[in-house]
């Protein structure tokens, strides 16, 4: 299976998807929204053991509404899911949403990180910013959009070092696309021991996150396991992503994909899926190539949700710059 990025790099390069994010600097918090051009069938896996989210029992294959109008993943811990009542809001005067008699409801699921102790001033008032975030974040859609600190990833860490919005898309052989946002919170490590060298980097394509390759020789305390249990509080984690194809799925088959982008998450942080992560991934069919994979096609795109998912990952920490206050170091800070 020959692997090669798509034009941008990002999960726009499935056809019929748009991102935007919004931020609030002060508060070092945001949301990031994906736009479906038409409704998209939708799934989703939770694997941590802390998740924050909105609608996603509707997901579920045996569940009614098959398809969905956007998904937001937000900052903010159970304050941001109010992000996605915004997003609602912009799509409602658009006019889109599924409809009910004479009524068009926005399908927005919707998923939260913990990013209240990063030195963020979180004094907001009686009501927080998220709504807002959400909708100024639709009016930002669009093919192209900024990784790092921005969005969902804007005052997100991992252990030791900030964390970030990471995306990545890959052209498999059959000239399908797949593509994976991610806002990384994490517990855990993405890099190897006390090594710059990202535990992604047998997935890197074309020097995407600096192309380091693995430390040699591997270092003894590689497997050790650190956290963010060794720097400051262990609570404040939660990597939630997007895994999207250009194919047409079933929403068990969209299921069945969002579990297979979970291994990224495993490739990419150790550890991952603990006990205070709420580790989250939604899965997003557009059926813009006009067909549906063939069983081996099916087998090749779940490898590759795994593989695309953990260079983002590393790419959101790459990207990461550095803000006021700010608790852990960036790792372009690193030498």
């Amino acid at each position: 299976m020959a692997r090669r990025a798509g034009l941008r790099n990002l999960i726009t390069d499935v056809g019929g998807l748009k991102v935007g994010n919004s931020a609030d600097g002060k508060i070092k918090s945001g949301c990031t929204v994906i736009v479906c051009d038409a409704p998209a069938t939708a799934a989703v896996q939770v694997l941590g053991g802390a998740p924050g989210t909105r609608e996603t029992d509707l997901l579920e294959p045996h569940n009614t509404v098959e398809a969905i109008n956007a998904l937001v993943l937000s900052g903010g811990s159970a304050f941001g899911l109010d992000a996605a009542s915004g997003v609602q809001a912009a799509l409602r005067e658009m006019g889109v949403g599924f409809e009910v008699g004479n009524q068009r409801i926005p399908i927005v699921p919707g998923a939260i990180l913990f990013d209240m102790l990063n030195g963020g001033d979180k004094d907001w008032g009686r009501y927080p910013p998220y709504r807002e975030l959400g909708y100024e974040a639709v009016h930002s859609a669009s093919l192209d959009f900024s990784l790092g600190t921005t969005g969902a990833g804007t005052g997100a860490t991992v252990a030791g070092l900030k964390g970030g919005l990471g995306s990545a898309s890959t052209v498999i052989d059959n000239g399908s696309t797949i593509g994976a946002l991610v806002a990384v919170n994490a517990l855990g490590m993405v890099t190897v021991g006390d090594t710059r060298h990202f535990w992604a980097t047998p997935f890197e394509i074309a020097d995407e996150f600096g192309g380091l390759g693995l430390p040699h020789p591997m270092p003894e305390i590689a497997a050790d396991v650190r956290t963010k249990f060794s720097h400051a509080s262990g609570a404040a984690n939660t990597t939630i992503g997007v895994i999207a194809t250009d194919f047409i799925l079933t929403k068990a088959q969209a299921k069945r994909l969002a579990i297979s982008a979970h291994d990224g998450f495993s490739r990419a942080i150790w550890p991952s899926h603990t006990v205070f992560d709420g580790d989250l991934i939604f899965a997003l069919a557009t059926g813009t190539s006009g067909r549906a994979p063939e069983i081996g096609e099916f087998i090749d795109l779940c490898a590759s949700a795994a593989s695309t998912m953990a260079r983002a990952v590393a790419r959101g920490v790459y990207s990461a710059i550095p803000a006021e206050n700010d608790p852990y170091p960036v790792w372009r800070s690193l030498t």
